[in-house]
């Protein structure tokens, strides 16, 4: 059942407005037909103005529709190869150029937040917004010691919008489910998970906690930077960072005028987000141009800046190595692997054909495993995949969903900075230190060392937990008297000598620990 008509009747109206049903291909079907002739009985269809044969109507309805579509243009906004420029040029100033609110309530949400007058809390606050996004708008300031700041203010009402859209969302995916075999996409499943991922990002305290995070995984990185918050007083509305000096990613005329290499920013790109995802497990899951900036004093050995760090991610360990040797059997074209892999983590379904899967992820996948990312048309790739997952009822986990946006993101990035990136050479020796890292003779001795303290402290007690197991057979009739006694006697006679046990269970540790420690050292 749908929730919330008088908003459909909204989304409705302003899609009809600007007539966004005309960048749709034409129709494929006769139900598809009927819909769209459905969408243009709205009387906002047949009044719309000029506006609705420009380039900007695309950005000026997500505008209009909130901040939920404001992320999806975002979103577009990185796909150079999917969309036209000039429509692209639009989305674009959804990253940073939404209309602002106006300034005295950011004024008025700051010192209520603060507790304070701004006078008392800065000794300069800027009525014009730095910037202005769907979530929150920036304002420049200093505190009283001269230090320049940024302060971050949470649009008023922007979690209730949210939370209306997405309970929309919710009751569409719900029906479409109910009428479609969707096993595998769970759609109300990451419908959900994107609800709690966005509501997130309507908590300041959440990302300055998030921002601190991530600064201290790259304290001191030549890769990434991220600037220094400052308490506010532990506001949900406000927060206060360091204000940094770079340039957007996007801004290919300063890199050109400064000599920037590009094919090096391209590279630590890449990097950067392997290391958060697989080093870390925490990565930075916004990364649009606007919250993406490139310290410029070395234009040889440039460093990335991130920003709006609201939005993250991390993986349940078992997904982190499944995704790492996904990739690497990727990479080596080891697709046999791969979907050995994917069945080992439960995506595959049992009886599932593996040989056939295997062949048609080849079929696939292959043929640009070779070419740079300019030459790389993802939209027929993924579209095959997903009707082999349908076919063979493969599941995909929606804690993957947030991940794939990165990748989308991270890709458009390079594809703008630096089109003959070579993403597989690039990514093989990182996946393969991190699996050698991770599971590798070191790793497991690393891990072994952790854990025999924890083993040898259970010793003395494991004959007590046999003794209950075989009395309780015993119960049931399963075993005989005779050896219940001896077991009681064998029981006596531990607890007698586990002093003396346990003294030589810290023996064999600290020779244990010590043979660990010649190896990993040599």
């Amino acid at each position: 059942m749908i929730r919330h008509w008088h908003r459909l009747l909204q989304l409705w109206t302003v899609a009809a407005r600007y007539r966004l049903d005309t960048l749709l291909p034409p129709p494929p079907t006769a139900a598809a037909r009927l819909a769209l002739l459905a969408f243009r009985l709205h009387p906002a269809w047949w009044t719309a103005s000029a506006a609705a044969q420009n380039p900007a109507r695309v950005r000026l309805a997500f505008e209009a529709l909130g901040p939920l579509f404001i992320k999806l243009g975002q979103l577009l906004a990185t796909r150079r190869d999917l969309l036209d420029p000039a429509l692209l040029d639009e989305l674009v100033h959804l990253q940073e150029n939404v209309p602002p609110f106006p300034t005295i309530e950011a004024k008025a949400i700051v010192e209520r937040e603060l507790g304070m007058p701004l006078a008392q809390a800065f000794a300069r606050f800027d009525d014009a917004p730095l910037a202005a996004a769907s979530i929150a708008q920036v304002h420049t300031a200093a505190l009283p010691n001269g230090r320049e700041v940024i302060v971050k203010v949470l649009r008023p009402g922007v979690a209730d919008r949210i939370r209306t859209d997405m309970a929309l969302l919710k009751d569409l995916a719900a029906l479409a489910e109910a009428q479609f075999d969707l096993r595998v996409i769970p759609l109300s499943r990451i419908v959900s998970d994107y609800e709690r991922t966005l509501l997130d990002e309507t908590d300041l305290a959440r990302e300055a906690a998030n921002t601190r995070q991530l600064r201290a995984n790259f304290v001191g990185s030549s890769l990434f930077y991220v600037p220094e918050v400052y308490d506010a007083n532990g506001s949900r509305e406000v927060m206060i960072a360091e204000r940094i000096e770079g340039v957007p990613i996007s801004d290919h005329a300063t890199f050109a005028r400064l000599g920037i290499d590009r094919e090096r920013l391209a590279n630590k790109g890449l990097t950067i987000f392997f290391t958060q995802v697989f080093r870390d497990n925490f990565f930075h899951a916004d990364m649009h141009p606007g919250n993406v900036y490139v310290e410029t004093g070395n234009p040889a050995d440039p460093r990335f800046i991130g920003l709006d760090c609201a939005i993250v991610g991390s993986l349940p360990p078992d997904d982190q190595l499944t995704i790492a040797q996904i990739l690497l059997s990727l990479i080596q074209r080891d697709f046999n692997q791969l979907i050995r892999t994917a069945a080992q983590a439960g995506w595959v379904p049992a009886g599932a054909p593996l040989d056939f899967l295997a062949q048609e992820v080849r079929r696939l996948v292959e043929p640009v495993l070779t070419q740079p990312i300019d030459q790389i048309n993802l939209a027929p790739i993924l579209a095959g995949l997903l009707d082999m997952a349908r076919t063979h009822g493969l599941q995909i986990p929606p804690q993957l969903v947030l991940l794939l946006k990165t990748l989308i993101h991270i890709e458009g990035l390079g594809r703008e900075l630096y089109p003959a990136l070579d993403i597989w050479s690039l990514a093989q020796p990182l996946l393969k230190q991190w699996m050698t890292d991770r599971i590798g003779p070191k790793a497991l001795l690393k891990r072994f060392t952790e854990d025999t303290p924890i083993l040898l402290a259970g010793l003395p007690e494991l004959p007590q937990m046999v003794f209950d197991a075989l009395t309780q057979m015993r119960q049931n009739g399963q075993w005989q008297s005779r050896q219940i006694a001896e077991l009681k006697a064998i029981q006596r006679q531990l607890k007698i000598q586990h002093r003396r046990s346990s003294l030589l269970s810290w023996a064999t540790l600290i020779a244990v620990a010590t043979l660990c420690w010649q190896v990993l050292t040599q």
